[in-house]
């Protein structure tokens, strides 16, 4: 028996994908051009770190669509480890981008040019506002899926980015000091780095089927372990089908004999107690318990 997993929290983000990458688009374009004709280094990496996120947005969006197209004969999971697979993909764009800021960066750093603070902190304001507005409209799910975590986590930063630019800006309109440019696009550098981290080991891990972080593999067994059938649980195994789907397999030893009404129940629990839609349970009647002893 599977559990049904409802895709509504997933369809109801639409909307947010269309107007976030559509707001964020805009405000790249205005940022690259004015980041150009400022000579702001500053405001040119933070625009290709937002393009990174709006890319990494579009891939989100694309692998929840593909997630939902239903199993064939030769996908018979469907395709919901595609959302893995991008959440992957999310983290490689965002170190291109760390590449790309560091060698400008650098580049700027030697050979100091002219630079209209006074632009710059302008069009920050606005990434402050278009990067908050964003973030706001994946705050609600940002706690059941990966995508939608890292949208919000890297546009949380985003808008922190561009609060440090809107100050790099005044600092240099009031001191003249340019370098302070250069040392904002490396404190940019350390927030990317810092918000890909945990994005990195979370797709790494769902990647190669580690149990999912909600889910405590240790209350799963104490469950199953604890019903008073049960006499032995062997071959757990928990891992995700995508960013949101869990899977389960066990074997179980009981005591007595069983029927279909005593799985369905326990593949009821899990679902309700663990978030687990996915279940398959093996039951053996008299097996062996965790001892290894005969019943």
């Amino acid at each position: 028996m599977e559990f049904e997993h409802s895709h509504s929290h997933n369809n109801s983000f639409s909307t947010a994908f269309k107007i976030g990458i559509g707001i964020n688009i805009l405000f790249i374009t205005a940022e690259t051009i004015t980041g150009f004709l400022s000579n702001s280094m500053a405001l040119i990496a933070d625009a290709g770190h937002n393009l990174s996120d709006v890319l990494a947005l579009a891939f989100s969006w694309i692998a929840i669509i593909i997630s939902q197209r239903k199993p064939t004969l030769k996908f018979t999971y469907g395709f919901r480890r595609s959302t893995i697979l991008v959440a992957l993909l999310n983290t490689i764009l965002l170190l291109v981008a760390v590449g790309f800021i560091i060698f400008e960066t650098i580049g700027r750093l030697r050979n100091p040019v002219e630079i209209n603070a006074g632009s710059v902190s302008f069009v920050a304001t606005i990434g402050i506002i278009v990067n908050g507005v964003t973030a706001w409209l994946f705050m609600k799910g940002k706690n059941k899926d990966i995508n939608i975590r890292s949208a919000f986590v890297h546009f949380v930063a985003d808008a922190l980015v561009s609060l440090g630019v809107v100050i790099a800006g005044i600092i240099m309109v009031l001191t003249g000091i340019r370098w302070i440019d250069s040392l904002v696009s490396f404190l940019i550098i350390a927030v990317i780095l810092y918000g890909s981290y945990n994005l990195l080991i979370d797709s790494v891990n769902l990647a190669l089927d580690a149990v999912p972080e909600n889910i405590k593999i240790e209350s799963v067994r104490d469950y199953l372990a604890g019903l008073p059938e049960v006499t032995g649980v062997h071959d757990l195994h928990i891992w995700s089908l995508g960013t949101t789907d869990a899977a389960l397999t066990v074997h179980l030893s009981t005591s007595v004999q069983t029927n279909v009404s005593f799985i369905s129940s326990i593949q009821h629990e899990l679902h309700t107690q663990f978030d687990i839609e996915h279940s398959t349970i093996q039951i053996e009647f008299g097996g062996m318990d965790d001892c290894g002893n005969k019943f």
